[in-house]
This record gives structure tokens, C-alpha cells and sequence, in this order.
């Protein structure tokens, strides 16, 4: 013990206390999915606070020299197979005299170990010395980062400060509030317990729906007082930024920049008290994330569980599910697979990461490769209603899964959406998915796995002049429209539609089990995507006049693994968005070579490029009906002529709102020459521009048709139809004056798919 303790005062230089602001990582190890209660438990770096597994523990020894660490292990309790059931006394669950969860329970054990010995130090222990009590105590208590991080995506919507914090009146009545020993003032609850911040009043929460929490006494003696805002105790540290502050009149947790003056017109010092109770944020999210989903899945079918590599569940973080999907399809590819598991050991991509593994997207990719598709997490989880009875058990246990806690955080952070908990779109986090590891692999795109979806497009107009045009580009999803009129179950849908109009006759509802879902070939919908469509009011460069053009498109290359997107969203009348509900028919194999381009052909002629001061002089051209109707209603000519130009002509409507919107421009006296907007200085609703990206057109496009049709949707969907040229990108040969080829880049198989 002496020579132990010896080397531990050795390594004291080594040991840091936390500050508040440090991040501790307690639950989880960083670069595998270990976590206390696994076999060898987990160790906390005392001088950087990162955790790792009993196999890499080492391995940051080797690292970074720093050779002590705290070591939680977290051991199941036995229950005893003859232990009685209490009876409840309490409409509530999960707490004393209520239902009981079977929830298994754990004892945690601490010990100081020093590596590369792996000496061991219990804790606590008075002989420690106090630099390294400190630090231990310090750790224990904080709030581990994947907590916060998690907490901070839940809470992502800024709270805002309450309009009642700043003139907040408080009563001088002597109420003096104690550091600890807190009771509700009008029954026996002891915790979920809120300062009132006018009177002082401590009284419990509002009772949940399963009987568990308050006596509501708080928001009641709201109701009778008026007094707004009050705080939680338990949530109250020396960070004051954590504490639980609501407003009942606005009804939404707050932020009170005068907390520290308000907590100490109660005498209480905020910079000694320790977290004991959860937010109101927290507690949301662990009822989101315990939340059993298996309740609301699979029709309520009893589903074999699956175990073993390749078949690793990933844990529900709350509104993860899109995530949890597309990284699952990801890493059944090969070349995913091959990327971030079979030809790199999570050693490997360790010694290559920076300081800080957990915002490495290497080093996160490496980490849930290996946690989904080497099968160690794989393993059967003991019921919770049959831990008494482990051995019978086993053959009916699902597994636990593995939480991607850290690859969201660092997956996640350089986007405004995807770092919050709500829900969104598959599709959208998988191309930005893309985007981050072709950015991360850009030193060596050899490596780079996200090739192996990416493929080239290119379309062919061609006009009446006998001309034609090329233009191309490279992307990663190939969006279909679902031709209905396809639809293979023609008489069935149309026998449901008679039931369903006697039925709506009746005042009654069709049921689940009644209704039929028009079934369309997938076949029908790639043949869609490459016949003949027209393309009205083109501009021929050629006859230098607006005509009707013939549109055609096709793959130059072929990709390893083709993603789909079916066009859901059609427009009604109005234009008005609805989603089909509608089966798509896959067959096992498939073949699309058809749908390859073939390119420029022998004879065919390109179409002349455009003339960009011709374009110039247009643009600069107002519409004179446009402009004499306007002139007309009372307005100067030299703004009618200014909000023609910047609506690109589409009508009086559109230029007259832009006119109203307008008027107090600085240069909107201004010559035209001077004073016109170009495209980059006309705004342009997002929600408009989500609306046409959810029928499957790109952004950059959407943008170009909302700024040319003054922000009509309806007008915005035409211009694009009638200026297919115009999809031009970074990626896109525009006009090709050759035969287009495979970028040596882009993955070019075989037309025959397997599905």
C-alpha cells in the first residue's frame, strides 16, 4: 500500500481538479462503446477527464503518458428468487410504496488505478492525497459530457429571458432558505421541490401522469398569488446557466440574467450547493429515450431477435430514428464496411486522431463500425421481469444495442438542425452525411467510401432547330416520380373507391385492414425518369425565340450502391402538396442499362452558346405593360421599371409587392444601371425553398426560380420546367461541346442491380 501511495504522490503533477467548464466523460469510453457496468469497467483519465474501456485504456497510456485514472465499475445486485413483492400503497411507478419497474440495480466501486501497472487505490480513502480527493469528488459529481451534449441538442432552442426576470418584485418577509433539508410547505414531499423568487415559498411540482412527482402546490399558489417565476432546487450550482427556472404566465422554462441577485435576497449561496435533481429538460429526455418503441412497431408482432456481427441495434437518443436508419444501411455497404472496419483497427484510427477523440469524425466512424458490425454489443439483455430467473430468460432477450451519442455530436455539429433532438428527413441527413466524409477523406479520395454512391446525370435537350444542348452533373441520389397511371392494381383501386364513397355516405370510416394502396412497378418509375418530356417555353439559342423543347435524361456512370429517391409530394389543385400513399414494387434483381446516356452524337449539332450581354440587355428590359399598368395606380416610373426588372417580368401582382416592399430602399431613386438588384441581392423565403426541395428539385435551382418568379411557388415549379438548362452546379458541364465522359472518380459498374 505505501509503495502504491509512493507512486501515486509521484504522479500528482498528472492529476487535474476539473473546473466547471471542463468536459468529463464518465458513461461512455470514447472510442468503443464500453461503459461501466462492462466487464472491466471504465477508467477516467484524471488529466484530460476522457473515458476508455479496459482494451484501450492503454492504448492513451501509451498516448499521453498519463498514468492515473479513476475506475467506476458498475456490478448488478442479485435479487433473490424468493424475494416477495411489496404491495403498492401509491398510484405511482418507480417510486417508494408505488409499482414496482424491476429495474435491475447496481453498486458502484471506485478505485485510483496507476497504470502501466494497473496499481490499484481504493477510494475514498482519508490517506489519498487531497489534490487527488478533490479531483475524484469533482468528477463523481459533475455532469458527465454525453449527458450535456445530449441535454444541450433537447434544450437546442435558446431559452429566452422572461419579460418578468427584470422587474421581478420580491417580498421582504425574513424567509431565509437553507442549504439543504428542503420541504414542500403544504404536504410531506421532499423532492421536485420550486422556489418561489417573489415570497420564498417552497412547494412541491406538478403531479405526473403516473401518479409519481408533485402535489401541484406550486403552480396552485401561482394561481392564487400571481407570482411568476420560480426554481427548482437541486438544479441550483455555482453554473447558474443550469438551473431550472420557469415562468408559469408564459409557461416554458427561462432564462433569469438576475438569478444570482434574486437567490440572494434569500440568503442563499448558490457557488456551495450540488446538483441533486434533474431539469425539466432532462427529465423530458429520459422519457423520450426510455421510451419502449417496440410498442409501436411491427403491428404489435412478436419479432425474432437477431444477435451476432452485422446485427447490433442502435439505442434510440430521442428523434434518432432517422440516424439510426441511414447508418445502418451505410455500414451494410462494402465500402463502409471495408473504410472504417475491416482495413482499420480502432488502435489505428486512435493514434491518428487528435487530442480530443470525441470530435474526431474519423475516430467516431472507426467507433460505431466497429460497435455495429463486430457483433461484441451483439449479445442477449436479461429481461427486466425475468431477472430472477436469468436461464430461462436468455432464449426471449433482446439486445440493448449501442448508444451513437458521440458520432451525432460530432456528425452533427457543423449543422443547425441535425445538432438538436427533433425529428427530420432521412434523405437529408444522409447527403449531409456524405458531404462530411468526402470533406474528411478529401486528402486521399482513394479512401473515400462515399464514392461508391456517387454517379453522374446528364440531360439532353433538344429544340426544334434540329440542335441540341448537353448538360450534366454528379450526384448522389436519384430522385423518381411515381407515375400512379402505372399502377398494377387498377380494379382493386377502383372497387375501393366505391366502398370508400358508400362508406363516407354512411358517416362511417374505412378501416386499416379495408384500405387498398395503388401498387406501382419500380420499373415503371425508372422508365418514367427516361422517356420524352416537354419542355415548354424554352429559350432556343438557335431560333433566338421561345419553343417547345424535347428533354431526355440518363446515367454516364453507374454506382456500387444507387439510392432511390421516390417523389412522395405531388401537387393538387392549388398547388397544394400532398403525399401519396402508394407501394413501390421492387423485384430482387434489375436491370437500367437502358438508362445509360449515350452522349454527343455523330451529326447532332450543339445549340449556340448564349450571348451574356444579350442576357444583360434583357434582364435590364422591363416589361411596358408591366410598368404603365403600375404607373397607372400613382407609382414613379422609375420604380415600376425597377420592380418589373427585379421579378423578372412575371406579372403586376409580384411587381407591385415588391414595389410595397421596396419603397424605402436607400437606392431606389438610384438609375437603373446603378441602382438594379441582381440575383444575390433578392431574398428568398426559405419555407418556399423547402417546399419545391421536398419535390425533388436542388437547392441552387429552387433559389434561381424563386428569385426569377418574385417568390411564386406555382410560377417558380414552371420556370424550372421550362428552364431545364438552368440546373447548372459546380459539378456540371453546362452546354458540352464533346461527348461526355465518366469522371475517373465516379464508380461506373455494370446496368444489372441487385435490389
Amino acid at each position: 500500500m505505501s509503495n502504491a501511495m509512493e507512486l501515486l504522490r509521484l504522479n500528482l503533477s498528472r492529476v487535474r481538479i476539473p473546473e466547471p467548464t471542463n468536459r468529463i466523460y464518465k458513461q461512455e469510453c470514447c472510442i468503443s462503446f464500453e461503459t461501466p457496468k462492462s466487464e472491466g469497467g471504465l477508467f477516467i483519465d484524471m488529466n484530460t477527464f476522457l473515458a476508455f474501456g479496459k482494451d484501450c485504456v492503454g492504448w492513451n497510456y501509451e498516448k499521453t503518458g498519463n498514468p492515473v485514472y479513476l475506475h467506476i465499475k458498475q456490478i448488478k445486485k442479485q435479487v433473490g428468487e424468493d424475494r416477495p413483492l411489496k404491495k403498492p400503497t401509491l398510484l405511482a411507478i418507480g417510486v417508494d410504496g408505488g409499482f414496482d419497474t424491476h429495474e435491475p440495480e447496481f453498486e458502484e466501486t471506485h478505485n485510483i488505478v496507476i497504470l502501466p501497472d494497473y496499481v490499484t487505490l481504493p477510494f475514498p480513502s482519508v490517506e489519498l492525497p487531497e489534490k487527488v480527493r478533490l479531483a475524484v469528488d469533482a468528477v463523481l459529481m459533475a455532469e458527465g459530457a454525453e449527458r450535456k451534449e445530449q441535454i444541450t441538442a433537447w434544450t437546442a432552442d435558446k431559452k429566452q429571458i422572461s419579460q418578468y426576470a427584470m422587474n421581478l418584485e420580491q417580498i421582504k418577509n425574513g424567509v431565509t432558505v437553507p442549504p439543504s433539508g428542503w420541504k414542500c410547505s403544504k404536504c410531506d414531499k421532499t423532492e421536485n421541490l420550486w422556489l418561489n423568487l417573489t415570497d420564498g415559498m417552497i412547494l412541491c411540482g406538478r403531479r405526473n401522469w403516473d401518479g409519481t412527482g408533485g402535489n401541484n402546490h406550486a403552480i396552485e399558489h401561482y394561481k392564487e398569488t400571481g407570482y411568476p417565476l420560480a426554481v427548482k432546487l437541486g438544479t441550483i450550482t455555482a453554473d447558474l446557466e443550469g438551473a431550472d427556472v420557469f415562468s408559469y404566465p408564459e409557461d416554458e422554462s427561462i432564462e433569469d440574467p438576475l438569478l444570482a441577485q434574486h437567490l440572494g435576497f434569500f440568503g442563499i449561496d448558490f457557488s456551495s450547493l450540488q446538483k441533486t435533481e434533474m431539469t425539466t429538460a432532462e427529465r423530458e429526455l429520459d422519457q423520450n429515450t426510455n421510451f419502449d418503441w417496440n410498442r409501436i412497431q411491427e403491428s404489435g408482432k412478436e419479432v425474432e431477435p437477431l444477435y451476432g456481427p452485422g446485427y447490433t441495434g442502435l439505442i434510440n437518443l430521442g428523434n434518432s430514428c432517422y440516424m439510426a436508419s441511414t447508418m445502418q444501411v451505410v455500414f451494410s455497404t462494402r465500402s463502409f464496411c471495408a473504410r472504417y472496419y475491416l482495413n482499420q483497427d480502432l488502435r489505428k484510427a486512435f493514434e491518428t486522431a487528435p487530442a480530443d477523440p470525441t470530435v474526431d469524425l474519423n475516430m467516431q466512424l472507426t467507433k460505431l463500425a466497429h460497435g455495429l458490425l463486430s457483433g461484441r454489443y451483439s449479445i442477449p439483455a436479461i429481461q427486466k421481469d425475468d431477472i430472477a430467473n436469468d436461464a430461462t430468460s436468455i432464449s426471449k432477450a433482446k439486445q440493448e444495442g449501442i448508444p451513437p451519442r458521440m458520432f451525432k455530436a460530432v456528425i452533427a455539429a457543423s449543422h443547425p438542425e441535425f445538432s438538436t433532438m427533433r425529428q427530420q428527413d432521412a434523405l437529408e441527413f444522409f447527403l449531409h452525411f456524405l458531404e462530411q466524409v468526402e470533406r474528411v477523406n478529401a486528402g486521399n479520395p482513394a479512401l473515400d467510401p462515399s464514392q461508391s454512391f456517387k454517379f453522374g446525370i446528364e440531360e439532353r435537350i433538344s429544340c426544334p432547330s434540329g440542335k441540341v444542348a448537353y448538360n450534366r452533373r454528379v450526384d448522389y441520389i436519384l430522385s423518381l416520380n411515381i407515375p400512379l397511371e402505372q399502377a398494377t392494381n387498377k380494379e382493386q383501386l377502383e372497387a375501393f373507391a366505391k366502398l370508400k364513397e358508400e362508406k363516407t355516405s354512411e358517416g362511417k370510416e374505412v378501416s386499416s385492414d379495408e384500405i387498398v394502396r395503388p401498387r406501382v412497378p419500380l420499373v415503371a418509375c425508372l422508365a418514367n425518369y427516361s422517356a420524352p418530356e416537354e419542355v415548354h417555353d424554352f429559350y432556343s439559342t438557335a431560333l433566338k425565340a421561345k419553343t417547345t423543347a424535347i428533354k431526355t435524361a440518363g446515367l454516364i456512370s453507374f454506382p456500387d450502391y444507387l439510392v432511390l429517391h421516390m417523389r412522395k409530394f405531388v401537387m393538387e389543385a392549388g398547388w397544394v402538396p400532398k403525399k401519396l400513399d402508394v407501394y413501390i414494387d421492387v423485384p430482387n434483381i434489375i436491370d437500367i442499362s437502358h438508362m445509360r446516356s449515350k452522349g454527343l452524337q455523330p451529326g447532332e449539332e450543339l445549340l449556340p452558346d448564349a450571348v451574356a450581354e444579350d442576357e444583360g440587355s434583357q434582364r435590364l428590359m422591363a416589361n411596358e405593360d408591366i410598368v404603365c399598368q403600375l404607373v397607372s395606380m400613382g407609382f414613379n416610373q422609375l420604380h415600376c421599371q425597377k420592380a418589373a426588372i427585379n421579378t423578372s417580368n412575371v406579372g403586376v401582382e409580384e411587381a407591385m409587392n415588391w414595389l410595397l416592399s421596396h419603397m424605402d430602399d436607400p437606392d431606389i431613386d438610384a438609375p437603373i444601371s446603378q441602382g438594379s438588384k441582381n440575383d444575390d441581392d433578392i431574398f428568398v423565403d426559405a419555407s418556399k425553398v423547402d417546399t419545391l426541395l421536398s419535390f425533388g428539385f436542388q437547392e441552387e435551382i429552387a433559389r434561381k426560380a424563386l428569385k426569377a418568379s418574385g417568390g411564386d411557388i406555382e410560377k417558380a415549379t414552371d420556370w424550372i420546367f421550362s428552364h431545364p438548362t438552368a440546373s447548372t452546379s459546380a459539378d456540371m458541364d453546362s452546354m458540352s461541346t464533346s461527348p461526355p465522359g465518366v469522371d475517373a472518380a465516379l464508380a461506373d459498374g455494370g446496368g444489372s442491380s441487385l435490389v
